[in-house]
């Protein structure tokens, strides 16, 4: 009883440290994307740069962002009560979906601009010629957003948050888009007018590496949303784990899914029939005990069975219906 305790205010305490750097991360996002939004939005205007408060204009909908990641990983951090039994962690797997809509939806658009552009400028049309101070702003754009891609990144792999890793690749993607944007200015400004072109041109490969971002980050999302197995490595490390479990005779029925940082496992072991309840309790336990010094935080539904040594399953050990 005394370690079950232990394990549930440990569980929390961790549950309360992640969910802690989550929003800590959103807000710090959130107040920097503010910034640089307005800062953007008034260059552009004042700087004559449409690039750049095209940009701006983009970064406004990473405030958007922002609030959905801390609005969703306050729902997160509520943890398990009656009515989720599992935790909030599926909420953390919407948000890393939601973002790569917002960002499919945003290169798709910053794409049409740029063909827009392209077009005039094919057709004998003048992009205007920036100010020196858009230059400046890109710059800064760039090295603070790829400062929060870092700063995100890290506190993603401390704490196993999907949220936060989805949030970091965003931080990355603007971090891109925001450079493109800042070599068409630098050869909008320093190679001419003809060479203006470059702007829109880098803006559509930004897009189309936007794309690919946001592909990363939604594939793995909608599986767990759909509830995918975990990837075969890991479950060859659960098998691997069961087998060489002191006092398991054979194992079947092994499941497994993602829940936001959580790996969920349930599975059927089989045991020497004559052994105790406790006996049996200890064994389940040092499974649960390998499986969370192995894939992080692990939620584990073992059913014991009794071991007769006549079916080939239970002999080999092997899980015919993963």
């Amino acid at each position: 009883m005394t370690s079950t305790m232990t394990d549930q205010q440990d569980t929390r305490q961790r549950d309360f440290h992640r969910n802690h750097q989550e929003k800590q991360c959103a807000l710090v996002g959130m107040a920097s994307d503010v910034g640089l939004s307005a800062l953007k939005i008034i260059t552009g205007i004042f700087g004559h740069s449409t690039a750049i408060l095209a940009d701006g204009i983009h970064s406004i909908s990473d405030t958007v962002t922002d609030a959905l990641v801390y609005a969703m990983v306050r729902l997160s951090g509520k943890g398990v009560d009656q009515r989720y039994r599992y935790g909030r962690g599926k909420y953390e797997t919407l948000a890393a979906f939601l973002i790569s809509i917002i960002l499919v939806v945003v290169a798709v658009g910053l794409m049409t601009g740029a063909v827009g552009d392209v077009w005039t400028a094919l057709n004998g049309g003048t992009l205007e010629r920036p100010h020196n101070i858009a230059l400046i702003v890109g710059i800064i754009a760039v090295a603070v957003k790829e400062g929060l891609y870092h700063y995100t990144r890290i506190k993603g792999h401390q704490t196993g948050s999907a949220a936060l890793k989805a949030y970091a690749w965003h931080h990355r993607a603007d971090a891109l888009s925001t450079a493109a944007t800042l070599l068409g200015v630098a050869g909008a400004m320093f190679l001419g007018e003809r060479w203006r072109v470059l702007d829109p041109l880098a803006a559509i490969a930004v897009s189309v590496l936007i794309l690919v971002l946001a592909y990363r980050m939604g594939r793995p999302a909608v599986e767990e949303l759909l509830e995918v197995s975990l990837p075969q490595n890991e479950q060859d490390t659960i098998s691997a784990i069961v087998k060489g479990t002191p006092g398991v005779k054979a194992f079947h029925n092994l499941r497994t899914r993602r829940n936001g940082s959580l790996s969920v496992v349930d599975m059927h072991i089989k045991v020497d029939g004559n052994l105790s309840v406790s006996e049996s309790h200890d064994i389940t336990r040092a499974i649960e005990q390998q499986l969370s010094n192995a894939l992080g935080e692990v939620m584990t539904n073992i059913h014991v069975e009794p071991y007769h040594g006549h079916n080939n399953c239970e002999k080999n050990g092997n899980d015919t219906t993963q």
